[in-house]
């Protein structure tokens, strides 16, 4: 069974970021980071070996987007403590992390446009996009079972059960004030005069605010706030707006890869044309959706400073 056998109709364009995922729980103010670091990451691994078992055994999407989106937390928790929590063992499970999301990439690429960027897709791409998924979904299994990954797990095993170094005197919270003051602020600089930017601008900001949102969800319960919540909540809008950008991006490659795996007896040419052309539209209101949910970020409290 493939990838969009198993699809439901998406619910509208930005459904991947409606809501915010829920604070990190478990860690107090005065948790040293490393203990920090360590408690995000033996969350993000049972995560990834749910969500890969899924991937293993079936083609249900949730199991990709979700398998990916444990790797990419893991690496976001690896960058954020970088810090405070460094060395050789470090850099090579964030660089795996890295890797494994990568090789799990076109799986979910290619589900994103066909279920989310574009709809009232014709029988014949559907049908071209089914084969190209199977493709794209042996590919990720072929990564999630391999040698690498059984090291990439004995290696997260290991961090996680690690003796602790002795603590320095430094709390999660001064901590996180830290952090989340420097990805504020390369958030809004990047942010600067937003009406003007091109695509690559439009995804610089992306990753800004996507480390932001991830450090303000990891941190958010070192401290006792209630306005932690609605700013997350607002990072996910304007991560939702940047990404539905991207997503046009996306599409060409995604368009192309489609045309590459056509037969020589499917003339998927004008089909493709036309969804190229959605594709292109609804720029004017995507920019006016990103500035909304620019503005409300702006004005979000910061939680860690309340």
């Amino acid at each position: 069974m493939s990838f969009f056998a198993v699809c439901p109709a998406p619910t509208g364009r930005y459904r991947r970021f409606s809501m915010a995922p829920p604070p990190e729980s478990g860690l107090r103010p005065d948790t040293a980071p490393e203990a920090a670091l360590r408690h995000i990451v033996a969350g993000c691994h049972a995560d990834l070996l749910k969500y890969r078992a899924i991937v293993l055994k079936s083609a249900r999407p949730n199991g990709i987007h979700q398998t990916r989106v444990a790797l990419r937390r893991l690496r976001a928790a690896f960058g954020l403590f970088r810090d405070a929590v460094h060395g050789p063992a470090v850099r090579a499970l964030s660089a795996e992390a890295k890797w494994l999301a990568r090789e799990c990439g076109a799986a979910r690429d290619l589900q994103v446009f066909l279920t989310e960027t574009v709809s009232d897709v014709p029988p014949l791409v559907r049908r071209i996009g089914r084969r190209l998924a199977d493709i794209h979904l042996r590919h990720a299994r072929a990564a999630l079972s391999g040698a690498r990954f059984a090291a990439f797990d004995r290696g997260l095993t290991a961090f996680v059960s690690r003796s602790p170094a002795p603590a320095p005197d430094v709390r999660l919270d001064a901590f996180g004030r830290a952090v989340l003051d420097m990805h504020r602020a390369k958030a809004l600089r990047r942010g600067r005069k937003l009406h003007t930017f091109d695509a690559e601008r439009l995804h610089r900001l992306r990753i800004a605010i996507k480390k932001l949102r991830y450090a303000a969800t990891f941190l958010a319960s070192a401290f006792a706030s209630k306005e932690a919540k609605p700013y997350i909540e607002a990072t996910v809008r304007l991560q939702g707006a940047l990404g539905a950008l991207n997503d046009r991006a996306v599409a060409a490659q995604m368009l192309a890869d489609l045309a590459t795996a056509a037969r020589p007896t499917e003339d998927v040419a004008p089909p493709l044309k036309a969804l190229a052309k959605q594709v292109a539209s609804g720029e004017k209101r995507r920019r006016r959706r990103l500035e909304r949910a620019w503005k409300d970020f702006r004005k979000a409290e910061r939680f860690w400073r309340a």
